[in-house]
């Protein structure tokens, strides 16, 4: 009796030897057949189900690449679908930008807004939970083994507001929502918003840049090239919560630094930002002017204002020089 007890035993063990080596199916943060890796950036290879999937943005790398972890520690990379920001890291090519010249002006304007692309994705992105879906229309992963994915994030979809904003352009492909994102990508050139702002006539020509419904009511001073690139009113979320996403954006155009020194923007009600002494604009360069409070560097200035400035519905903003002259004027 004792050799048939003991075998039983023995296969027993095997049984539940074997099950401990098997996945358990249903994990909810872990794609099906992914395999776990250490929280060193290392991606598996398979694929989230196509209905969403919750994820922690934990990196990311430029305006539409983003490094992604699920709840079980098991990271991926992921691109965004429908857009195109400039690039940050390498040379961006202004023909894929409509409009945009093909100048040195050209690229340092699509350079800066890159950077804006990238600042924007951090400042809204990193460390928050998001969910990631996935389009019918295209393939699961692209190049580099990217998830190409769409970015839910606060009640909205972070690719549209890409280019609503005038951070990216359409990249052109099959994907379902192409035509709803083709329109706002064409509101946002019209409107010059964003990179759009470095299209013929606003980068490198050294006149004031104006949106559909702006007029400059002065030319530039001879010679500067400094006009405002762009306006930004409608702060994400409250207002009087996230004044420094109401911002000014000075754009030096031409080719020979520009003192600012007493230069002024003044909003439609009067209220005035100077800019102190010794503020100088280098060619090719940009500072943006914040309403809210911060600390001054050579790319932002802070208006130290502590209730919204800029109005939503429609705004104008003047910049002056020194004596008082009208240099541009752009309007929402």
């Amino acid at each position: 009796m004792g050799r048939p007890r003991a075998a039983v035993v023995c296969c027993l063990l095997l049984v539940l030897a074997g099950c401990a080596s098997v996945s358990v199916p249903g994990d909810p943060g872990q794609p099906t057949g992914e395999p776990a890796t250490a929280t060193d950036g290392t991606s598996g290879t398979s694929t989230p189900p196509a209905d969403g999937t919750t994820v922690t943005v934990v990196e990311v790398v430029d305006g539409d690449t983003v490094k992604l972890r699920y709840p079980n520690g098991t990271r991926d990379t992921a691109r965004l679908l429908g857009v195109d920001t400039p690039e940050v890291y390498g040379e961006n090519t202004p023909g894929e930008f409509e409009g945009v010249p093909d100048t040195d002006a050209g690229r340092s304007c699509l350079r800066e807004y890159g950077d804006r692309a990238s600042a924007f994705a951090k400042r809204q992105l990193v460390g928050e939970e998001v969910t990631i879906t996935f389009d019918a229309n295209e393939p699961r992963r692209g190049y580099y083994d990217r998830l190409l994915v769409y970015v839910h994030h606060d009640g909205r979809e972070f690719n549209h507001r890409l280019i609503r904003r005038g951070l990216a352009r359409v990249y052109d492909s099959s994907f379902e929502k192409r035509d709803a994102y083709y329109a706002t990508e064409s509101a946002a050139m019209d409107d010059g918003r964003g990179l759009w702002a470095c299209r013929d006539g606003d980068a490198g020509t050294g006149t004031a840049t104006v949106t559909r419904t702006a007029s400059a009511t002065a030319s530039p001073p001879t010679g500067t090239g400094v006009v405002v690139s762009e306006l930004h009113a409608d702060a994400e979320g409250a207002d009087g919560e996230n004044l420094n996403d109401e911002y000014v954006v000075v754009t030096n155009r031409g080719d020979e630094a520009v003192d600012l020194s007493g230069w002024t923007l003044t909003e439609a009600a009067g209220r005035t930002y100077t800019f102190a002494d010794g503020t100088t604009l280098a060619a090719g360069a940009s500072v943006t002017v914040h309403v809210g409070t911060g600390e001054d560097s050579d790319g932002h200035r802070y208006w130290g204002r502590e209730s919204p400035v800029l109005n939503n519905d429609g705004e104008t903003v003047t910049l002056r020089d020194a004596s008082g002259e009208v240099v541009a004027e752009r309007s929402t």
